[in-house]
């Protein structure tokens, strides 16, 4: 496995740790089970920190839960937040045909950097986090076999937001006058989007949504709180942890 296809930090593991993400993938492609079993016994072929991020998304869906309101997912990257998110509604409420998962995505990698997004652990470039070219599509193939398994399939679900977020945020805003956000899940890693999604979505979020951010505290992603810092202020928000993932923290709005 190429140390580019390991969504890790890779500075915060040790050499042992990193072969066994290659481990896992022998072991997965050496297993003489069909594929369709291997993902009926999933948990056999992750890792427990893999099986730990989907709890902790799996832990800030129930709190918005009693809540009116779409997710909206800002980054979605290989679209395992997506459809996480979506598999969950299709189970905890299958008939609330309101909620709606929102991903916003350039799926071209970052479209700029900004200043406040350098460090001294890690440098970006435009373009950086490009997962492939036809990512979009995956995603896309993957929500069609989504649809064919829930209730009330002939309504969306799952919308995918293609582009430039500090362009098509606004955009979808006035497309969708009537949007409100149960919980915004912040994974864009830098600065710009993340100001902006703060600034043009939190107002939409009624008292008791969730407020998440993939990186804050992320000294590869300072972006992130500086965003926060710039907007809301960092006293402003009562922000928690999740005991899964020592990234994903939250806020309940207030």
């Amino acid at each position: 496995m190429r140390p580019e296809e390991i969504q890790a930090n890779l500075a915060n593991h040790t050499a042992k740790e990193i072969e066994l993400f290659s481990e896992y993938g022998k072991f997965f492609d050496g297993s003489p089970l069909s594929v369709s079993s291997k993902l009926q016994n999933f948990s056999k072929y992750i890792r427990r920190q893999d099986l730990s991020r989907f709890l902790a998304k799996h832990e800030l869906f129930k709190l918005q839960l009693n809540l009116p309101g779409s997710i909206v997912e800002c980054g979605c990257f290989q679209g395992g937040g997506t459809l996480a998110f979506a598999q969950l509604s299709a189970i905890y409420e299958p008939y609330n045909h309101t909620r709606k998962i929102i991903g916003f995505d350039s799926f071209a990698g970052f479209p700029e950097v900004s200043e406040k997004d350098k460090n001294l652990h890690r440098s970006y470039a435009k373009g950086d986090l490009k997962v492939y070219e036809g990512i979009e599509e995956e995603i896309t193939q993957a929500i069609d076999l989504y649809d064919k398994n829930r209730p009330l399939n002939h309504l969306p679900k799952i919308e995918l937001v293609k582009g430039d977020a500090l362009v098509e945020i606004p955009n979808f805003i006035h497309r969708n006058q009537h949007l409100i956000v149960s919980m915004l899940y912040l994974d864009f890693d830098i600065y710009e989007p993340t100001k902006l999604a703060l600034e043009q979505i939190v107002p939409r979020m009624p008292k008791g949504a969730v407020l998440a951010f993939d990186e804050l505290n992320a000294k590869v992603f300072p972006g992130e709180t500086v965003a926060l810092l710039e907007t809301l202020g960092i006293k402003n928000v009562a922000l928690r942890k999740t005991m899964f993932d020592a990234y994903i923290s939250y806020a309940i709005i207030e």
